[in-house]
C-alpha cells in the first residue's frame, strides 16, 4: 500500500501521516507540499517532496503507478482565497484539476480523498444541512471546493478514480499559530488562553459553528479508506460528524475546564469580513449517512479543550 498525502507539510497532513504509519500494511508514505515536509516520526517509509500543484509537470511526477491512495489535503485556506481570488483558483482548482488528471491517468482507480468544506453551502439555508441540501457558496474558497466536489465526483462516475469527498467541520483546536483561514479565531479564543496569551474574538458571541476536534477529523480522513466503494449513494460527497456550538458556548466550555480567569485574555473587535464568511456557513447538520458508514464525532466541546490541554502538555485541571 502506497499512499500520497498533498498538504503534507500542514497540520493535518503531518497529524494523519503518524496515525496511517501506525498500519504495518502501508509499504510507502509519499508527503507532498509547496514547501518540504519533514518526516513525523523518522520512518523510513516516508519520502517527502516540495511541489507546486498548479505545475502539471511537478504534479504528474508526484504521482506513480503504485500509489493506491490519496489524501488531498493542500488547499488556499478562506480568508486568502478571499483575498487573493487568483491565487485560491491557482491551487485550490488548477491544483485539484492536474492531480485528479494525474491519478487517472498514472494510478486509475486510485482512492482519492478530497478534504472539502462547509463553507460549500450558504445563501438561504434549511434549518438542518442534509445530503440533499443545494450547494449555494457565498465566498471564493467555498465555491472553489464545490468545483473541485463535482470533478471528484464525475471522474469517479467515469471510473477514472474512487473518489470519497469529506466535508470537514471546523477544526478546533488546531495547535501552532493563527493561519488566514477565516475560522482561525475558533481556534485562537481557545488556544492562546490556554498560552497565558491574548486572542481576539472577531465575530458575534452567539454565532453558532459546526466543529470536530483534530482526532476526530484525522480518524474519519483514515477510516475513508476503508468504506467499499458500493456503499456510497449516488454521490461521494459526505458531511462529516460534528458538534454545534455558539462562540459564548465554547467560551463558557473553555472556563468550566481552565477556570474563569481564562476568558480575561480574551478580547472582542468585530472584523466585518471574517464575520461575513463564517456567518454564510450552517452549523445544524444531519449526518446520518456518515455515522453509518462508521464516521465519528465528538462527545462535547469541553472533552475538545481537554484533550488539547493534555496534547500541549500545558498542565492545567
Amino acid at each position: 500500500m502506497h499512499i500520497l498525502i498533498t498538504g503534507g507539510a500542514g497540520f493535518l497532513g503531518q497529524r494523519l501521516a503518524k496515525h496511517l504509519l501506525q498500519d504495518p500494511n502501508l509499504k510507502r508514505l509519499t508527503l507532498a507540499d509547496i514547501v518540504l515536509p519533514p518526516n513525523p516520526t523518522d520512518d523510513t517509509r516516508v519520502q517527502s517532496h516540495q511541489t507546486d500543484l498548479t505545475n502539471a509537470a511537478a504534479t504528474n511526477a508526484l504521482v506513480s503507478s503504485d500509489i493506491t491512495a490519496i489524501f488531498h489535503l493542500a488547499a488556499v485556506v478562506s480568508g486568502q482565497a478571499e483575498a487573493n481570488f487568483d491565487l485560491g483558483m491557482a491551487v485550490n482548482c488548477d491544483g485539484t484539476r492536474h492531480l485528479i488528471e494525474a491519478v487517472r491517468h498514472q494510478a486509475p482507480g486510485a482512492k482519492f480523498v478530497f478534504a472539502s468544506s462547509l463553507a460549500v453551502y450558504g445563501g438561504e439555508l434549511p434549518a438542518v444541512i442534509t445530503s440533499e441540501t443545494v450547494l449555494r457558496p457565498q465566498s471564493s474558497y467555498g465555491t472553489q471546493k464545490a468545483i473541485s466536489e463535482l470533478w471528484v465526483n464525475d471522474y469517479t462516475r467515469k471510473g477514472f478514480i474512487d473518489g470519497r469527498v469529506l466535508r470537514l467541520p471546523t477544526v478546533c483546536v488546531r495547535p501552532g499559530k493563527p493561519n488566514a483561514a477565516a475560522s482561525s479565531f475558533a481556534s485562537s479564543i481557545i488556544r492562546e488562553p490556554l498560552q497565558g496569551q491574548p486572542a481576539i474574538c472577531p465575530v458575534d458571541l452567539n454565532l453558532a459553528l459546526w466543529l470536530s476536534s483534530p482526532t476526530s477529523v484525522v480518524t474519519n480522513l483514515a477510516h475513508s479508506l476503508s468504506v467499499p466503494a458500493e456503499k456510497f449513494s449516488d454521490t461521494r460527497s459526505l458531511n462529516l460528524p460534528g458538534i454545534t456550538i455558539t462562540v459564548q458556548s465554547m467560551i463558557a466550555a473553555l472556563s468550566e475546564v481552565a477556570g474563569p480567569d481564562i476568558t480575561s485574555h480574551i478580547t472582542y473587535e468585530r472584523d466585518d469580513a471574517i464575520s461575513k464568511i463564517v456567518a454564510s456557513w450552517p452549523s445544524q447538520f444531519e449526518v446520518n449517512q456518515a455515522t453509518a458508514l462508521g464516521f465519528v464525532g465528538d462527545r462535547n466541546f469541553q472533552d475538545i479543550v481537554r484533550a488539547f490541554i493534555t496534547e500541549q502538555n500545558l498542565n492545567r485541571a
